[in-house]
């Protein structure tokens, strides 16, 4: 069985996120929407908003698993049997950053990263624009998967 990690914060869950896990499953058995646990930062959303964005939007798909994590991506991977990190690129500086990580992973543990490119539709979406719509009351509604909503 093929097992992806899909790592991040998802602060707040996006419809770029979205459409990776979307064409993620199309390559892997299962896709674990990991959220990584950061003391050290402040979320606008929290841990259980977005364990429920995500399981709300992936309601009827039973490739795709939602869960937390603390400490290194490799450890979480070797810890579960993952061979795969899923990434999703939108642009040229996030290729270099990521590249890093995933040759660094690569040092670490026998972990696989596997990059998509985001479609041209999600490209420019990142959760700190999300943010910044949201803190101004802007339509952040179509940035976002429908389960994501600001109370």
């Amino acid at each position: 069985m093929k097992r992806a990690i899909f790592p991040g914060s998802f602060d707040p869950f996006t419809l770029g996120h979205y459409d990776i896990i979307k064409r993620g499953v199309t390559l892997f058995d299962e896709i674990i929407v990991a959220i990584g646990v950061n003391s050290s930062k402040t979320y606008m959303f929290s841990l259980e908003e977005r364990q429920q964005f995500i399981r709300e939007a992936f309601k009827d798909e039973p490739k795709v698993k939602v869960t937390t994590y603390k400490g290194l991506t490799v450890d979480f991977c070797k810890a579960n049997n993952v061979e795969f990190i899923l990434r999703g690129l939108r642009n040229p500086a996030d290729f270099e950053f990521e590249k890093a990580i995933a040759h660094t992973n690569r040092d670490l543990a026998a972990i696989e990263t596997v990059f998509l490119l985001t479609s041209a539709e999600t490209s420019y979406i990142a959760s700190s624009i999300v943010r910044d719509v949201i803190r101004n009351n802007g339509d952040y509604t179509k940035l976002v998967p429908n389960s994501v909503r600001v109370k």
